[in-house]
């Protein structure tokens, strides 16, 4: 239930076990441009512990304020079993507000899914292991990272090189680059990074590390990590040179907006708390385009 007294937004949300939690949005970093493409990031959060009802609680809070018509899920929906029942306890029903508000849920399958998750209708992923989608002027590439193949890396091809978009994202479960226990995964980096260079991709979002960290430019490329929607590895962003941000004391979320040439974000606590934001720019046209400037 969302209530509004004056200018905030506070939420009375239930959480896992039948307790109730009052979250309170903190102020909004993101220019509510007229027009623009508005979505939420979250990833490894299909864990059905209260935790994950939290981060569902508190996105219904801010998507009153900043009304995004699609999240992005990075991977392991369902930890454990896949039951009919699971997927009410570890999704619909942690995010029934947004659910019920009509947003839409675009998911790619981690190492911890079911492959069969992909024809679950609320995932949009129309039994597809990979797939794209089109949402104003952003283009939105879906990998399955876990089973990396020569038919998926040829259809990435052709999609990216036909997109026709201002604005490419890819994003799937294992980070190209990560500073933490998982590390960046170099195999992966070999064959999708090039072509993400070639053809243009401006931005990169990844799960499976469960923390928040934004990777400084690879190659005029501006990567994420969003993995701790529903689990938390506390602690685990190691000393690096690869890190921009990041935030690994709690369960974390994304905002983001993409308006003309720009695309702002805000990465979020469970608590409400802004942890990290900023804007940068498209990439220019070329196969290397200038790394984005990310103004804070």
């Amino acid at each position: 239930m969302l209530k509004v007294i004056g200018r905030s937004v506070v939420a009375l949300a239930v959480v896992a076990g039948g307790a109730f939690a009052g979250l309170a949005a903190q102020d909004l970093a993101l220019p509510l441009a007229p027009d623009s493409v508005r979505f939420a990031v979250i990833g490894d959060n299909g864990t059905g512990d209260p935790p994950q009802y939290q981060v569902g609680a508190q996105l219904a809070v801010y998507h009153a304020r900043f009304p995004f018509t699609f999240v992005l899920m990075m991977g392991d929906n369902l930890y454990g079993s896949a039951r009919p029942q699971d997927f009410v306890t570890k999704f619909e029903a942690p995010y029934k507000v947004l659910l019920d508000a009509k947003v839409a849920f675009y998911a790619t399958l981690g190492n911890h899914d079911d492959p069969n998750q992909r024809f679950y209708t609320p995932f949009n992923m129309a039994g597809k292991r990979y797939y794209s989608f089109k949402k104003g002027n952003v283009r939105f590439f879906v990998l399955d990272s876990t089973y990396m193949d020569p038919p998926q890396l040829a259809w990435l091809e052709n999609e990216l090189q036909n997109s026709g978009s201002d604005w490419k994202i890819a994003y799937f479960h294992h980070p190209l680059y990560s500073s933490g226990m998982h590390g960046s995964q170099t195999d992966l980096r070999v064959l999708l990074e090039p072509l993400f260079v070639k053809y243009g991709v401006d931005a990169v979002f990844s799960g499976h590390e469960h923390f928040y960290q934004r990777i400084k430019p690879q190659k005029g490329i501006q990567y994420f990590i969003s993995g701790a929607a529903g689990q938390l590895r506390k602690g685990d962003i190691r000393p690096s040179e690869l890190t921009a941000a990041g935030f690994d004391a709690d369960r974390s979320f994304i905002l983001v907006e993409v308006a003309g040439p720009e695309l702002s974000f805000q990465a979020i606590s469970r608590a409400g708390l802004t942890v990290d934001k900023g804007t940068m720019r498209r990439r220019e046209p070329g196969p290397s385009g200038p790394a984005p400037n990310v103004r804070r």
